[in-house]
């Protein structure tokens, strides 16, 4: 029976990309780097912030000294910006409330900064978010499996009882190194031939056939 659904954020419940590429560009522009387009993004981002800079540099300047730079100017836009065009993808709010009425715990791990996760899941789900584990300083980020025990040791529920849900191979070796299932929605930032070649547990390409799956699982019991 599922008792805890876990997921991902960017690229599984937000679809954030466009503010998470603009934010980029803008600090890249600072400084006089070249910019990315969108389908860039998708793949520099899943490992934090600082992964994300690094990855948009160009390869002589990605030195830690410079990285640490542009993301100082990535940070002070996005702070202002994060909620410019972020929004979630269809169903989202739809599903979080029939997981809430189903007595689900619905909560998220994701390698966004801790701060800038609670400020997007409480503006856009509210309390259908019970809680929420972000990028925190000392803290290993996905794929080490670390918020995800962390989460269901709060929640005191076994890996049988959990779910892993996200968009990207990070989240599929997270919900693997943490022992629970996985599922890769297809609607996120990677394409179903990374989420299958890293062993997804389960894929689906809409809001619709997850919740069908999680119900099932319980019905299954």
């Amino acid at each position: 029976m599922i008792k805890l659904v876990i997921f991902d954020l960017d690229g599984t419940l937000l679809n954030s990309i466009a503010d998470l590429g603009n934010a980029c560009n803008v600090a890249l522009k600072q400084f006089g780097y070249p910019l990315h387009d969108e389908a860039a993004y998708k793949k520099f981002v899943g490992n934090g912030i600082y992964k994300l800079v690094e990855r948009s540099l160009p390869k002589e300047v990605k030195d830690e000294a410079n990285v640490l730079k542009v993301k100082e100017a990535f940070d002070v836009y996005y702070k202002e910006h994060s909620l410019d065009q972020t929004r979630p993808y269809s169903g989202i709010l739809e599903l979080l409330d029939c997981l809430k009425a189903q007595g689900i715990i619905c909560s998220v791990v994701t390698n966004k900064a801790h701060n800038y996760a609670v400020e997007l899941v409480k503006q856009f789900f509210g309390e259908n978010i019970d809680l929420i584990l972000g990028q925190r300083e000392g803290i290993p980020t996905k794929p080490h499996p670390y918020g995800v025990l962390e989460m269901m040791e709060h929640y005191k529920v076994t890996p049988n009882q959990c779910l892993y849900i996200g968009d990207s191979n990070v989240d599929i070796q997270t919900a693997q190194a943490a022992g629970v299932a996985s599922v890769g929605v297809l609607w996120g930032f990677r394409d179903e031939e990374e989420l299958r070649s890293e062993g997804a547990t389960y894929l689906v390409k809409d809001v619709k056939e997850l919740e069908n799956l999680i119900l099932s699982q319980n019905l299954n019991d």
